[in-house]
């Protein structure tokens, strides 16, 4: 099982994103930790890092992950899961 630590998870609409976004390109077996900010898989974890990057959920301590573009990205991601069945 492969770990990322991410940053931006706030709320179950984040996991419901997240979750679906992850499970749509393969990836298996799918938690997240909305308190701990982790994600655990099976899969691909360069893919999984591309994925989440993209929807503003980027990996702690990355570049990525210190902007201000990613973190209103994943706001949306959010939204998007509060809103999907």
């Amino acid at each position: 099982m492969q770990k990322i630590k991410a940053v931006n998870i706030k709320c179950g609409g984040c996991k419901k994103s997240i979750s679906a976004a992850l499970a749509k390109q393969g990836i298996k077996n799918i938690k997240v930790d909305v308190d701990e900010q982790l994600i655990s898989f099976d899969g691909d974890p360069i893919l999984a890092k591309k994925i989440l990057t993209k929807m503003g959920y980027p990996e702690a301590g990355s570049k990525e992950a210190k902007s201000l573009l990613k973190k209103s990205k994943s706001y949306l991601s959010c939204m998007i899961g509060k809103v999907k069945n």
